[in-house]
């Protein structure tokens, strides 16, 4: 898709929501019928091209007939028109509803990873299919509508507010969020000088009042980041924390909190995971989600470094070490390749952190860190794969690794480090 943009009014207090999404794409086939995803909802007119188009719907697909067959390599556009009552989905890879949520406060707002952006607009619900996007979001008085990007716009009128953002880089399906709510945006001035992009935070009121620990790091985090893999791939970034969510999620410029986490002794390290994915799963996206240690395990291995950068190497090669010897005890399958159901398995993050250190112990620091930088430039924007990244590797190294990936990725013993 080229660009997606979601017209939407949401009543909290009806828990009702309406809009039309329009989808301006290009066949890549000759197409006289096509899908997307979509779940839910009563959807009112649809057309393409200003053409109405039937179309028919079995479970998530919907299934379009334009009135004319649509050339390869025309574009087109898609007008979808909707309205309903807004629920989660669940999905077979991970056991917490995802989707539309709603807090513990009545505030909503939008986790989707993997697979559940079908469940509040009409969109072709995969990693490898990313856009661009604007989001016109319309909300009763006071209550706050933040997305994805840089608010552009605010317009006014007859006691509620539209909110216009523009998320100006490629983005995929998962990550798309809005958070609707009491809500206050929370500017850092100190850290976007020191990030060198402006942060801001969309925190409740009490929240807001008093906010955690941690939060002025994110400057410094960025900065950190910026120089050990390439300048940070977004306009904005900030976190937003919400009730009712036993996680975190990378959100492109945006990542959703758990409230849970705002007094955990682990938050830092939270804020760091997911910061670092909106350069690996963000703005580097896996094409297929067999490769999803591309984004865990390079998240957590930037906790890492983290760590590195706060207590010294003998902190990482600790933290390393002992990693790799619960794992070695562990039944648990290697990361390069898992099944749906272990999508989020500790196995895809911390043993896939383990990869990159042992990609680190082989080449030496500077052909690591200039690999995560090149694979970083390289694909930014856009989607990549694990041969993707061990051609970096090698390119970079001139080394042969195709057995230290082998192993580490795919292999059922964890080497020695």
């Amino acid at each position: 898709m080229g660009h997606y943009t979601l017209d939407l009014f949401f009543d909290p207090e009806a828990d009702f929501l309406s809009g039309v999404v329009t989808v301006d794409a290009a066949a890549t086939a000759d197409l006289d019928t096509f899908n997307l995803d979509f779940v839910g909802f009563e959807i009112t007119d649809l057309t393409v091209d200003g053409t109405a188009a039937p179309f028919t719907r079995t479970g998530r697909e919907l299934s379009i007939d334009p009135a004319a067959l649509i050339p390869s390599g025309e574009g087109f556009t898609i007008a979808v028109e909707y309205a309903g009552t807004p629920a989660p989905i669940t999905s077979e890879a991970i056991p917490v509803e995802m989707g539309w949520r709603t807090g513990t406060g009545g505030e909503r707002y939008v986790v989707a990873e993997p697979d559940a952006a079908s469940s509040w607009f009409p969109s072709n619900d995969h990693p490898s299919d990313k856009a661009t996007y604007t989001f016109r979001i319309t909300v009763p008085d006071p209550t706050m509508a933040v997305a994805n990007g840089l608010l552009v716009d605010t317009i006014t009128d007859l006691g509620a507010t539209t909110r216009v953002y523009e998320m100006a880089q490629p983005m995929p399906t998962y990550l798309a969020t809005v958070v609707i709510g009491s809500f206050e945006i929370v500017d850092d001035p100190n850290g976007s000088a020191v990030a060198g992009v402006p942060i801001r935070n969309v925190l409740p009121p009490l929240v807001a009042a008093s906010p955690p620990a941690g939060l002025e790091l994110q400057g410094e985090m960025i900065d950190f980041m910026s120089d050990t893999f390439g300048p940070f791939p977004f306009d904005v970034y900030g976190i937003a924390v919400v009730g009712n969510f036993p996680a975190a999620l990378e959100n492109s410029t945006l990542s959703i909190f758990g409230d849970g986490f705002l007094d955990s002794p682990i938050f830092e390290f939270v804020l760091v995971h997911e910061l670092a994915h909106q350069w690996f799963g963000d703005s580097v996206t896996p094409a297929d989600w067999g490769d999803i240690w591309l984004n865990e395990g390079f998240a957590t291995y930037t906790e890492w470094l983290w760590l590195e950068h706060r207590e010294g190497p003998a902190a990482l090669a600790a933290i390393a070490q002992g990693t790799r010897d619960v794992f070695a005890e562990s039944p648990l399958p290697p990361p390069g390749s898992p099944a749906p159901a272990e999508l989020f398995a500790g196995t895809v993050y911390q043993r896939g952190a383990l990869v990159l250190h042992a990609l680190r112990l082989e080449i030496g620091d500077d052909a690591f860190f200039e690999t995560l930088q090149t694979y970083a430039a390289r694909f930014g924007g856009g989607n990549a794969t694990t041969a993707d990244f061990v051609a970096v590797a090698e390119e970079v190294s001139g080394a042969e690794l195709d057995e230290l990936f082998g192993a580490w990725l795919y292999g059922d013993e964890v080497p020695e480090l």
